[in-house]
């Protein structure tokens, strides 16, 4: 049953790492992110999953300054639109550069 309705909410037809947010105390990451409209959004080869928006799925070509920077936009609406400060799940290994993201 918890396998069928995982197959039926989660993105597992696409690599991702996840869930990329804590679920914070009062509600869903994933209804957060999805009341800004960033369900679907995207940048460079990383996409706010459709099927689940507290995932950020790779649609085949992202690089990590990619997935770093589109989970950056997204805690920043959330946090300008919601009053809410989302935190990572994710740990992040190596630098990353917003700047060569901004230069696109």
């Amino acid at each position: 049953e918890i396998l069928n309705r995982r197959t039926e909410k989660q993105p597992l037809s696409l690599p991702s790492c996840g869930s990329v947010f804590k679920r914070p105390d009062n509600g869903y990451a994933g209804e957060m992110i999805e009341r800004c409209g960033l369900k679907g959004l995207a940048l460079g080869g990383a996409q706010v999953s459709s099927k689940h928006a507290n995932f950020i799925v790779n649609n085949g070509n992202a690089t990590s300054n990619d997935i770093y920077g589109l989970i950056q936009h997204v805690k920043y609406t959330v946090s300008k639109e919601c009053g809410f400060f989302l935190e990572e799940e994710v740990r992040y290994l190596g630098e990353f550069d917003l700047n060569e993201l901004y230069k696109r």
